[in-house]
């Protein structure tokens, strides 16, 4: 496996296998967890899709029943 050197500001340059074994992109985050025996596990930080609901506001517009009528009458002409 591969290895890194840490910088004097506590920096760290992923290796290149290591970046694509994991399908890392500059701005992705990675998690850093530890394990019951004490060892650190390195990951990329995966988002639940849930997670993510309510994020973005719906965009409403509202159709009033005169412009639906409207509508209808100018594809299908007037009856």
């Amino acid at each position: 496996m591969a290895s890194a050197t840490m910088t004097s500001k506590g920096q760290v340059t992923v290796p290149k296998q290591v970046r694509e074994r994991l399908h890392l992109k500059p701005g992705d985050r990675v998690a850093f967890r530890e394990r019951p025996d004490g060892t650190i596990e390195f990951a990329a930080e995966r988002v639940e899709l849930m997670s993510l609901k309510g994020l973005l506001k719906p965009r409403r517009r509202g159709v009033t029943v005169e412009a639906m009528h409207e509508a209808v009458r100018r594809r299908f002409g007037r009856r």
